[in-house]
C-alpha cells in the first residue's frame, strides 16, 4: 500500500481508540472498541487448538476488522441499535472499502460478506467470541456500571451464537456461571 495511503488507514483506525463502548473495564473507565477488538483477536489466537478444522487466521482477520465500521459511527450498544442505524453503518464501511486498492477492497469485501452471511463454521466463531467478549468484559467490570437490564441480558447474552460448537457452549456456560456469582455479590 502506498504509504500516504496507508498513513491515512491508520489515522482513521485511530478513531477506534477514542470510541468508547457502552461497558466498562474493571478500573472503571469505558473500554474503548480498539480494546474489545484487540482482546477478541487473542480470544480467536488462544482458541486455535479447539477449532482445528478451521482457517482461525481467517478468524482473526473477521475480529480484527468486524468494528472498522464504528470508525464512521462510533459504538451503538446492541440494545441500542436498530435497523437504521446498521444500515447506516454498513453503507459507510462498504463505501470506505470501495476506496481501497486491490487486494484490500476484494479481501475485506469477502470477509465481510462471510461474517454478514454467518454460514461458515469461520463466521460463526467470530460472532460467537464477539458476543461472549463482551459479556466477559461485563463481568470484569463493576456491578455499579451496569443498566439494569444487563443483569438478565447477561445471562443469556450470546448463548445462540455459542450453541454450535459444544466448547463454545461449555465456556458460555462458564461465562454464565462468573455472572451469577456476580450477581450474588450484590445481594
Amino acid at each position: 500500500m502506498e504509504v500516504t495511503l496507508l498513513l491515512r488507514q491508520l489515522h482513521l483506525f485511530e478513531r477506534l481508540k477514542d470510541a468508547t463502548r457502552h461497558c466498562h473495564t474493571s478500573g472503571m473507565r469505558h473500554e474503548s472498541v480498539a480494546e474489545h477488538s484487540w482482546r477478541l483477536c487473542l480470544f480467536a489466537y488462544f482458541l486455535k487448538d479447539e477449532f482445528p478444522d478451521l482457517d482461525m487466521d481467517r478468524v482473526i482477520r473477521m475480529c480484527m476488522i468486524h468494528d472498522l465500521g464504528e470508525c464512521f459511527t462510533g459504538d451503538i450498544p446492541t440494545f441500542e441499535k436498530n435497523a437504521g442505524d446498521e444500515k447506516k453503518e454498513s453503507r459507510l464501511l462498504r463505501a470506505w472499502v470501495d476506496t481501497l486498492p486491490p487486494p484490500y477492497r476484494e479481501e475485506l469485501t469477502a470477509l465481510y460478506a462471510e461474517m454478514d452471511a454467518l454460514i461458515t463454521p469461520e463466521a460463526k466463531l467470530y460472532k460467537a467470541l464477539d458476543k461472549l467478549e463482551a459479556v466477559i468484559q461485563h463481568n470484569e467490570s463493576p456491578l455499579a456500571t451496569w443498566l439494569p437490564l444487563e443483569r438478565e441480558l447477561n445471562l443469556t447474552y450470546g448463548e445462540d451464537a455459542a450453541a454450535f460448537s459444544p466448547y463454545l457452549t461449555a465456556l458460555r456456560q462458564a461465562v454464565r456461571q462468573d455472572t451469577v456469582r456476580k450477581l450474588a455479590q450484590e445481594a
